[in-house]
């Protein structure tokens, strides 16, 4: 029997519910600071990225509208309607926005006065919006491409156009938004380009539309979204389609002259989400699929129905067959850990990527006869020198500045997969099989954090298990590992000498 617990409220009715004195003194407080002060970037909080997100409101809907021009060393254009709902008083409203020129904003249909302030957009609206009302903040802007190459993120520029990876936090290196995992909302997307372009993005396809030599492309997500999954694929692309298990709709974006050498790649699918459904229940999502782009990225990335590959991985003959079905299921694994239940915070990423590898690992013990504890006592071996390069699980160090990707360290990989094998070990395989799959399904499409796990962890385990995981999540060290006394830190290796000069 699955366990449950009643519905956590919207935001916005967390606001509404508090007494009227409250609210009076909360909504003066915030008119009086908006009028009287400059504008500045704001932020909600977050220990990795305080400048991330922004307060007072909670993104319903993001509808995207994208004109390519047919090469990808120039900006796009591009209009990004948001519709929100207020959780608070505001004269102003801060949207996350850099390496784009705004040309106009309105808000409700009416033109608004805007500013930038560090990475946020500070639009001003004729009027204060109200506590709880939903409003409409149209922003008419360019995108460039050029602009975010010299950031982690943004758009990534491929051999035949463009896709996206806005990892951790560049989406809005893209298109204004409230970039902030905490914050989903649904998305629709509208992608203009010259004929003889394929645009693929998150979502199911809603129609496409030829007017003179260019065609738009339009999509849309049936569940809600972080703004970092967002995809947008724009090339000389073929989409491969087949039907996976329980009949969901697959679809594949492959460049099209590398079509049939990827085909044995691309077939594959099916079974691995079978696999994974088999481990944690039904797959979330209404379309899967993989796009392998022509660019040089160093990773992979788990875009919401649509996730992110290097093609070269899969011609590459230098990765084995096995390694590259194990990456092919990480990023699968994702669509549940990190996609439909998403972090709250930045901190929480262990729960993505602790998970993903966890799947990765198993997949490749029992498809490929890799045994996943050889790879944890590996792990447990390196664990504290992973802690005191980049803290630990669920603590990692903020990365050095112009390298935010530098938080997706062995410690929120690997580290974390040891404190899932750990809690295994703890609470024993039956009961972790059975959080596993309670904890995507209790919070499919939500944001969550670590302290939510550990309370699911607890009740199915049947005890307390805060004290386990604070020494596994948070400590400097490696607790000793359940069931393995033996395992111990294994130092680094000594540095090499310099070969001596005869």
């Amino acid at each position: 029997m699955l366990l449950t617990r009643p519905a956590r409220p919207h935001p916005a009715l967390r606001f509404l519910r508090r007494p009227k004195a409250a609210l009076l003194a909360s909504a003066v407080t915030v008119c009086l600071v908006a009028a009287g002060a400059p504008a500045e970037p704001l932020g909600v909080g977050d220990r990795i990225f305080p400048e991330l997100g922004n307060p007072g409101y909670d993104v319903a809907a993001y509808d995207l509208a994208f004109t390519y021009p047919g090469s990808n060393d120039k900006p796009l254009q591009a209009v990004t309607t948001i519709e929100a709902r207020l959780t608070d008083s505001l004269k102003r409203i801060n949207l996350d926005f850099a390496h784009g020129t705004v040309e106009s904003v309105e808000v409700d249909g009416r033109r608004a006065a805007f500013t930038s302030a560090g990475e946020d957009l500070v639009v001003t609206p004729g009027h204060v919006l109200p506590l709880g009302s939903v409003t409409r903040i149209t922003v008419r802007h360019t995108s460039d491409p050029v602009a975010a190459d010299d950031h982690d993120g943004g758009w990534v520029r491929t051999t035949d156009g463009l896709a996206m990876a806005n990892q951790a936090d560049a989406a809005h290196l893209v298109f204004p938004c409230n970039d902030h995992p905490s914050d989903k909302a649904m998305f629709t997307f509208h992608v203009t380009a010259p004929n003889g372009y394929t645009a693929v993005a998150n979502g199911l396809p809603t129609g496409a539309v030829k007017a003179g030599g260019s065609t738009t492309w339009s999509y849309r997500s049936q569940h809600p979204m972080a703004t970092e999954l967002a995809q947008v694929s724009i090339g000389h692309s073929a989409v491969v389609r087949r039907t996976g298990p329980h009949g969901l709709p697959l679809r594949d974006v492959v460049p099209a002259a590398d079509k049939k050498e990827l085909e044995p790649w691309l077939a594959k699918t099916p079974d691995q989400i079978a696999w994974v459904e088999s481990k944690i229940g039904p797959y979330p999502f209404e379309t899967y699929g993989v796009l392998m782009a022509q660019a040089s990225t160093g990773f992979e990335l788990e875009t919401q129905t649509l996730s992110l590959f290097e093609k070269d991985i899969f011609t590459e003959p230098a990765y084995p067959k096995w390694y590259i079905e194990s990456v092919m299921v990480h990023e699968l694994s994702h669509q549940w850990f990190g996609d439909s239940v998403s972090p709250r915070t930045w901190s929480d990423v262990w729960l993505n990527e602790g998970h993903a590898t966890w799947y990765e690992a198993l997949y490749a013990e029992e498809k490929a006869d890799r045994p996943l504890q050889d790879r944890m006592k590996a792990a447990y071996g390196a664990s504290d020198r992973w802690r005191a390069a980049g803290g630990p699980p669920a603590k990692p160090k903020p990365p050095a500045p112009g390298q935010k990707i530098g938080i997706f360290r062995p410690n929120i990989y690997d580290g974390a997969a040891l404190v899932l094998f750990a809690l295994r070990q703890e609470i024993g395989k039956d009961a972790f099989e059975r959080l596993e799959k309670v904890w995507v399904q209790e919070n499919r499409d939500t944001s969550v954090g670590t302290a939510d796990f550990v309370r699911l962890a607890s009740a199915i385990g049947g005890r307390d298990l805060t004290g386990f995981f604070q020494d596994w999540l948070y400590g400097e060290k490696t607790p000793p590992m359940p069931g393995h006394p033996d395992w111990k830190q294994v130092p680094p290796p000594a540095p090499s000498k310099p070969a001596r000069k005869s």
